[in-house]
């Protein structure tokens, strides 16, 4: 990298150069300037809901050398990277834990790229993502936040976070490989007798409901389609006693700018929508993010977020499905465990001893889970 390129902190997306920004993120979905864009500009993130910009940028504005999304946290809520005993261990002894930093995707637990770099592979990119790093660490020790917290992160940023000395914490979830399936009858083929028997009477049970489904994209939803959509999501989530992190503004925002990588399904019980799933897809992966039903239908949850999921890679040739947070449910259904990692810096010496030592038992537990979650794969021997 450049010797003594300089870098910025920014409060909002529309500081910086949305081609700039967009050359380097690719066609990772959640990194796209209109993405990022639309969660401030409809005020799902902001300082009200404790997340406040500061993104980064290291170069010129129209040639940037590293980007990216970088906030302060009031929070620790909508990070799915959870470190609330860490906070209280922190509050204990009488200092802030809040605002900290977070190099993140906010309500998006996907793993992809966090920090953007001009030089993507090879020598140069290592320097860049040392840099970017070394730039996050800087402004937290000169605002004294507590921490900085990278989540959900590729192996390239894994890799640099390591050599700085930042901890690395190992987690499990569940996704889908595509390997080579021709339909979905030809993936079910895979599995043992009595797990295809299962799935089959599954979505069996949905048929023969009457409920029937359609999948659109981005470019094919009107707005009273969309307000459904949020209507079904929102109450699923108070339902659970949870307020919804996005709303209806940020659905029509990103349903018009993403077009065909904003993909939803539609579950129509006589021509009324009933239930639906929000997803968002990148050349080769289809990411699950929001799911909202009107009443408790049996399997519905399984069909509309997995189910159709799954069939519309197989259809589109993608070759992963990421479908979030939870469960060993997605085992039976053909999900395999994956781990996933963030990166942490703790200003406090004592503070981060402490977790280091947690996360190393924390390590080998998450390693016995996913070796036990394993042996009930559905998958014929």
């Amino acid at each position: 990298m450049r010797s003594g390129a300089a870098a910025s902190f920014h409060g909002s997306m529309a500081e910086l150069d949305a081609t700039a920004w967009n050359r380097l993120a690719g066609d990772y979905p959640f990194l796209r300037h209109e993405f990022l864009a639309a969660l401030e500009e409809t005020g799902c993130v902001s300082p009200a809901t404790g997340w406040t910009p500061r993104h980064l940028a290291i170069g010129s504005s129209s040639n940037p050398e590293v980007l990216a999304p970088l906030y302060e946290k009031s929070h620790s809520w909508g990070e799915f990277v959870f470190d609330f005993a860490w906070a209280r261990a922190w509050e204990s002894r009488g200092l802030a834990y809040y605002p900290k930093m977070v190099l993140a995707i906010p309500f998006t637990p996907a793993t992809g790229p966090r920090l953007m770099c001009a030089q993507g592979t090879g020598a140069a990119g290592e320097a860049q993502r040392l840099a970017g790093l070394s730039a996050i660490e800087s402004y937290a020790r000169s605002h004294r936040r507590s921490s900085a917290h990278a989540l959900f992160i590729d192996e390239p940023l894994r890799a640099a976070a390591s050599e700085l000395g930042w901890l690395l914490r190992r987690d499990c979830h569940f996704q889908w490989h595509n390997r080579g399936y021709g339909d979905f009858d030809d993936f079910l083929a895979s599995f043992s007798a009595d797990k295809r028997k299962k799935a089959r009477r599954e979505r069996r049970r949905i048929a023969e409901a009457g409920i029937e489904f359609e999948t659109r994209t981005g470019t094919s939803l009107d707005e009273a389609t969309l307000r459904r959509v949020d209507a079904l999501h929102a109450s699923t989530f108070m339902r659970h006693g949870h307020l919804p992190y996005v709303n209806f503004k940020f659905f029509r925002r990103v349903a018009a700018a993403l077009g065909e990588n904003f993909v939803v399904v539609l579950a129509r019980l006589g021509g009324e929508l009933v239930a639906t799933a929000v997803y968002f897809r990148s050349s080769d992966t289809l990411y699950g993010r929001y799911w909202g039903a009107a009443a408790d239908f049996h399997s519905l949850h399984f069909e509309t977020c997995y189910h159709q999921g799954i069939e519309f890679c197989i259809r589109n040739g993608l070759k992963r499905f990421e479908s979030g947070t939870h469960g060993e449910h997605k085992i039976s259904r053909g999900f395999e465990p994956t781990f996933t990692w963030s990166a942490h810096w703790l200003a406090d010496r004592e503070l981060k001893a402490a977790v280091a030592r947690y996360l190393g038992r924390e390590t080998a537990a998450v390693a016995a889970y996913a070796d036990a979650t394993a042996r009930h794969a559905p998958f014929r021997a």
